[in-house]
């Protein structure tokens, strides 16, 4: 959302930047947009890999390898937001709660 739609009024308030701060702010947008979409996708080759991997293959390993390093940077990052502004707790909340349902899941799997 951050990366293509931040000039939008309705977008950029959600980040709590004001319209005189937008042209300034855009860059920092645009890259973290695409370094969360990067995240992302490591995240959903992580999973591809775990789905379609044996117990026990180096595949499945490999896979839940990388959804613990994607969904656990987001969950990371969630905190983060959370400990440096309490009025962003719902943001933070949605950020950080499918990589945790993720991160969860993926550690059960290492462990049984």
């Amino acid at each position: 959302m951050e990366a293509v739609l931040f000039r939008r009024p309705a977008v950029h308030a959600r980040f709590a930047t004001r319209a005189q701060d937008v042209d300034a702010v855009a860059p920092w947008a645009l890259n973290q947009g695409f370094y969360n979409l990067f995240l992302a996708v490591v995240a959903a080759v992580g999973a591809v890999l775990a789905l379609a991997g044996a117990d026990g293959s180096t595949g499945r390993t490999v896979g839940l390898a990388l959804v613990l390093a994607g969904c656990g940077s987001m969950l990371a990052a969630s905190l983060v937001l959370l400990a440096t502004d309490r009025r962003m707790a719902r943001a933070a909340a949605m950020q950080g709660t499918v990589p945790l349902v993720a991160v969860v899941a993926a550690v059960l799997a290492l462990t049984s």
